[in-house]
């Protein structure tokens, strides 16, 4: 089992060592998927670095800036492991979490699973209140469509 781990970043010089140290730290087999979106900042610098030090670092640059979308869409078609996880260069997610969360799908007691900003014993991050609305809104949708009770389809 490997886990393709697509990384989107555009202009994340600040946080990208830390990301880094934190997804390859995971205990799981793991190839890391960057796709930077045309950055400004030193970002490419610093990823060809990253690149050269760990073998399961695997860089993509856009020609120019094409939104974030273009970049999960890019980092999904150059994954090659059985599972894929989205982490935003900004640390928004813990990747110490990745264990738990793949945990149903290695015991094959799952075919998807899905993480969620608002559910879990963990500390939760404030939102603003027509966030929290506009969230609900927003995964009103899906839910309606599949019968399937998700917390948060949200991807800030």
């Amino acid at each position: 089992m490997t886990l393709s781990v697509v990384m989107p970043i555009y202009n994340e010089r600040r946080t990208l060592r830390p990301v880094f140290e934190r997804v390859l730290a995971v205990t799981l087999p793991l190839e890391l998927i960057c796709v930077d979106d045309d950055s400004a900042d030193g970002s490419r610098e610093i990823l060809a670095e990253l690149q050269r030090q760990h073998h399961n670092v695997r860089v993509f640059l856009q020609p120019r800036n094409l939104g974030k979308g273009a970049a999960l869409r890019r980092g999904i078609q150059e994954a090659t492991g059985n599972f894929v996880v989205i982490q935003h260069a900004d640390l928004e997610y813990d990747p110490s979490d990745y264990p738990a969360l793949f945990e149903p799908l290695i015991q094959e007691k799952a075919d998807l699973v899905y993480g969620s900003c608002f559910l879990g014993a963990g500390p939760h991050r404030g939102l603003y209140f027509w966030h929290s609305v506009g969230n609900w809104l927003l995964t009103l949708l899906p839910n309606c469509l599949t019968n399937i009770n998700l917390s948060d389809c949200v991807n800030r």
